[in-house]
């Protein structure tokens, strides 16, 4: 699970109520910090890329900052966080890790390499 912090997540989004039920259906954890108005998302990989989905999916202008932030929570993905994605990817390549985790070329290697047993 990664908990990504959402700033001003009410007054950035408009319609927040259908965002948030979405987010909620998949099965993340949205919160909001105290009294502020910050919010934390928790949510694994599959479910980030579910809400990814269905921001790119809608047409709301005011939802794309939040697939651009989820987006860049890829970047931050550790060691053991790719190879947990890789073993979930059936038939698992170099391409695939590196579009659907967006990694470097060099970590899906690694990975692909360990997976096989080759490291």
């Amino acid at each position: 699970m990664q908990t990504i912090n959402l700033p001003s997540f009410l007054r950035r989004t408009l319609k927040a109520y259908a965002l948030k039920a979405h987010i909620r259906e998949i099965g993340c954890e949205l919160q909001r910090i105290g009294r502020s108005r910050n919010w934390l998302l928790k949510a694994n990989f599959e479910q980030i890329q579910g809400i990814i989905a269905f921001i790119e999916a809608e047409d709301e202008a005011s939802w794309h900052w939040l697939a651009k932030l989820l987006r860049s929570q890829y970047k931050q993905l550790n060691h053991s966080a790719l190879l947990t994605i890789a073993h979930r990817i059936p038939q698992v390549t170099v391409a695939k890790l590196v579009t659907q985790t967006d990694c470097t070329l060099a970590q899906a290697r690694k990975i692909i390499d360990e997976l096989e047993g080759l490291d």
